[in-house]
């Protein structure tokens, strides 16, 4: 099969959970002998034309002069190339910015879309952009050939909203196997005796709330907030948590082996996402053995099942905090490992979506 990817910043991965998945999968296609085209950025680091037999097309992309509107042309910039190359299928990874230009879509191809969360759920939106998101959404829909959700939420959702029967493929992580304790010392806390968030800074992460429990509980623990924390959310929750030494706003951390350590040594990890499908993060928090403290929706419960426990409430997060620690749920710790082997392993989501691809061509 003739393959392209689209909707990432490109390979390999120096952004997010889509660059992620697109440089596993594509290589991976790679080995089963098709041949792969993945879309990147101009601005990509990675300027080489070829990644492990993956063949990368660069395309103009201004988003660094002229802000998410960028991305829209960007999206354009690779559809039109994509009607030159003849491509047997085109798997599309999230459709924010690229379902309005989907009338440009080669006919000949097969388009697959990830469907990806809620975009339009998010608050940080304002009324006009989730009402466009909401546009999009069904764009997105009514212009692909098979869509793929990667949450069983998100599939049921497709299901009430369109009639859409959606492919149910979640997403991948890689067991955490190799822990290394002197990370902690970079970030001066210790085994067990710290607890861990983290999230971007938007309001649906409910960071907000998390912290507000924490607080309330006394509890002297430092509490590591990892997220790039330059947003005016960011900047409100630095100013409103100013006076409480234990909570510790450190940045964005890009090193997985220190992000799986902290993980994996930490006391309560808190995973706050209340919008969206399988999110890797939490997927990156089972993986490496962190015990889990979950926002109480159906997302997160269709992963963690009994194995985390849950906060709606500020005060949910109080109790949790005086009652709950790592050394006495080491079951559910192994349950959640269990799962990322059985079930959220990259090879079986890899096996998947090819599947699906030769499905689409019968």
């Amino acid at each position: 099969m003739k393959i392209a990817i689209l909707g990432t910043r490109g390979i390999p991965n120096n952004y997010g959970g889509f660059e992620q998945f697109a440089e596993i999968f594509a290589v991976y296609l790679v080995q089963q002998k098709h041949e792969v085209y993945v879309y990147n950025s101009h601005n990509h680091v990675f300027q080489e034309k070829n990644y492990k037999g993956v063949n990368i097309i660069h395309q103009y992309d201004p988003e660094n002069k002229i802000g998410s509107a960028g991305q829209f042309i960007y999206d354009l910039n690779c559809i039109l190339d994509s009607r030159k190359r003849n491509f047997d299928i085109i798997l599309q990874l999230g459709y924010t910015s690229s379902s309005i230009w989907s009338f440009l879509l080669p006919k000949k191809a097969v388009i697959i879309t990830n469907m990806d969360g809620l975009e339009w759920k998010r608050t940080k939106y304002s009324y006009n952009t989730q009402k466009f998101l909401k546009f999009a959404e069904k764009k997105a829909v009514k212009s692909s050939d098979y869509l793929v959700a990667d949450s069983i939420g998100i599939k049921q959702y497709l299901q009430e909203k369109y009639s859409i029967d959606a492919t149910y493929i979640a997403y991948g992580a890689e067991p955490f196997l190799k822990e290394n304790e002197e990370v902690l010392s970079l970030y001066n806390v210790e085994k067990n005796k710290y607890n861990l968030l983290i999230a971007r800074f938007e309001p649906e992460n409910n960071i907000e709330i998390i912290l507000d429990g924490i607080v309330d509980s006394k509890d002297d623990k430092d509490i590591l907030v990892v997220g790039n924390k330059d947003n005016s959310f960011g900047n409100y929750l630095k100013k409103k948590f100013n006076a409480y030494s234990n909570i510790r706003f450190i940045g964005g951390i890009y090193n997985k082996e220190h992000l799986d350590n902290l993980r994996y040594f930490s006391n309560l990890y808190f995973h706050g996402h209340s919008v969206g499908g399988t999110n890797p993060s939490l997927l990156e928090a089972m993986a490496a053995k962190a015990l889990i403290v979950a926002h109480n929706n159906k997302f997160n419960h269709a992963i963690l099942q009994e194995n985390a426990f849950y906060f709606f409430y500020a005060a949910d997060v109080k109790r949790l905090i005086e009652t709950v620690n790592r050394k006495e749920n080491n079951q559910m710790v192994q349950n959640n490992f269990d799962t990322i082997i059985q079930e959220f392993n990259w090879n079986k989501i890899n096996e998947s979506y090819l599947r699906l691809f030769e499905k689409s061509l019968q």
